[in-house]
């Protein structure tokens, strides 16, 4: 099913780079199935519903797929990738169990104070933004901030690994997009805000094995409230 042009959803806001707009207007028209998950994204069509050239759309488009939202097949443009199932789920935190931790455990003591202030705003800052998200429609635009904010403190700290290869796979995984795709409330602001204090406590203490300890629970913990969230949906449907 191609996308049809539309109006009112999905709007490209005031003031931003024109690429970093598109890119933003077509991962929310993905996150919120508009685009459905195996479906055809035109380039034409998204082009169109968003008022803009195809250029910067294509751009979008191929950045998507580095991130593993969109898939390029010959002679047939994007699609849009399938949700997640329970074998992919479980492939993507076994991949994040293995890198993560180890990320962290290798930032202790290469963490600034700077930085770690850094972390601490991104903590504080996830708990307000998830309050606001867990008011709205339960549209993509309600919970970008949580996500992005997410992201970014598992970012920093990969970035402060000592191995720009392990960061920059980390980065490529995005894997909080595709697991936003299938489940964000249930609880997720109190928990999750929780999980990376305890982390960013652990990087505090200049312990390698406390920081590991930390990073790894709380992903071993996300992974358990997703796949129940999926298994609930999958029954139910």
């Amino acid at each position: 099913m191609s996308i049809q042009p539309a109006s009112g959803e999905h709007f490209l806001p005031a003031r931003r780079a024109l690429a970093d707009d598109v890119y933003d207007a077509v991962l929310g028209l993905l996150m919120d199935q508009v685009i459905e998950p195996g479906s055809r994204a035109s380039i034409d069509g998204i082009a169109r519903q968003l008022n803009v050239s195809p250029t910067p759309v294509r751009e979008a488009l191929a950045r998507l797929e580095s991130e593993g939202l969109v898939v390029k097949q010959a002679l047939k443009g994007y699609t849009a990738a399938p949700l997640l199932d329970a074998e992919g789920l479980r492939q993507l935190f076994e991949m994040r169990r293995l890198m993560e931790p180890y990320a962290t455990g290798h930032a202790v003591g290469e963490l600034t104070p700077e930085t770690l202030s850094e972390l601490e705003e991104l903590c504080e800052a996830m708990h307000r933004s998830g309050e606001a998200a867990q008011t709205g429609a339960d549209r993509f635009r309600d919970y970008k901030e949580f996500a992005d904010q997410d992201a970014a403190f598992h970012l920093i700290i990969a970035e402060h690994s000592g191995n720009e290869l392990l960061a920059d796979a980390i980065a490529r995984l995005r894997s909080h997009m595709h697991q936003y795709r299938i489940f964000f409330k249930h609880g997720v602001v109190e928990e999750t805000s929780g999980e990376h204090e305890a982390v960013l406590e652990a990087l505090r203490s200049g312990d390698p094995s406390a920081a590991e300890k930390a990073m790894l629970d709380h992903i071993t913990k996300s992974y358990n409230r997703i796949s129940a969230s999926l298994a609930s949906s999958e029954d139910a449907g």
